[in-house]
């Protein structure tokens, strides 16, 4: 089975394969460090502790082996600043798959999540039968749905959801990418550097 690569190099900005006991300090401080800003919208946070991050490390690696889960850090300056993936949700169909992603409130505001889903989703394109890649936020986080929107995903849907974090709405927006969409938008912008040269 095809899998991203291990590392994303782009320049100032590394997606890394996490290492689990490796990782483990460092991620349960990032975690610890950004549990105000995130607890709002990722039930998770709830139970965050050094134990749960052992475990986040441990699934996330056994996920990547079987190719189902691929989870990178997100690191600064040599530094952990946040996760991002890509999955697929029980009972997606085979040809999709989503991105998620996060990061410390020190790092955010500087297009960083933007720039590692950018990465994550050419990566996806990359893996066979990949045609479309979904983003998923409850609708009112506002600053998840920017990532997209920047990215030119376009709005797929939106759905009913059970409220698990205390600042969600119950309805989630679905954004989507596809394929076709990704070629098109590189055909123009290969086109525009032609005509700019």
């Amino acid at each position: 089975m095809d899998r991203p690569p291990h590392v994303i190099d782009l320049g100032d900005l590394i997606l890394r394969r996490f290492a689990r006991d490796a990782d483990l300090p460092e991620l349960w401080r990032v975690i610890e460090e950004s549990s105000e800003h995130l607890r709002p919208w990722m039930a998770w946070v709830a139970g965050h502790d050094r134990a749960a991050t052992a475990r986040f490390l441990d699934r996330r690696h056994e996920a990547w082996e079987e190719g189902r889960d691929f989870t990178y850090a997100i690191v600064r300056e040599g530094a952990v600043v946040g996760a991002c993936q890509l999955f697929r949700r029980d009972g997606c169909r085979g040809e999709g798959l989503e991105a998620g992603y996060w990061l410390h409130p020190r790092a955010t505001g500087r297009g960083l999540a933007t720039r590692a889903v950018r990465a994550l989703v050419e990566e996806a394109f990359r893996l066979p039968g990949v045609e479309h890649v979904d983003i998923v936020h409850d609708l009112a986080n506002r600053a998840s749905g920017a990532v997209p929107e920047r990215l030119g995903f376009s709005r797929h849907r939106r759905r009913p959801a059970e409220r698990t974090a205390p600042a969600e709405s119950g309805e989630e927006q679905v954004w989507r990418l596809t394929l076709r969409q990704a070629r098109a938008r590189a055909a123009q912008g290969a086109r525009g550097a032609v005509a700019e040269g």
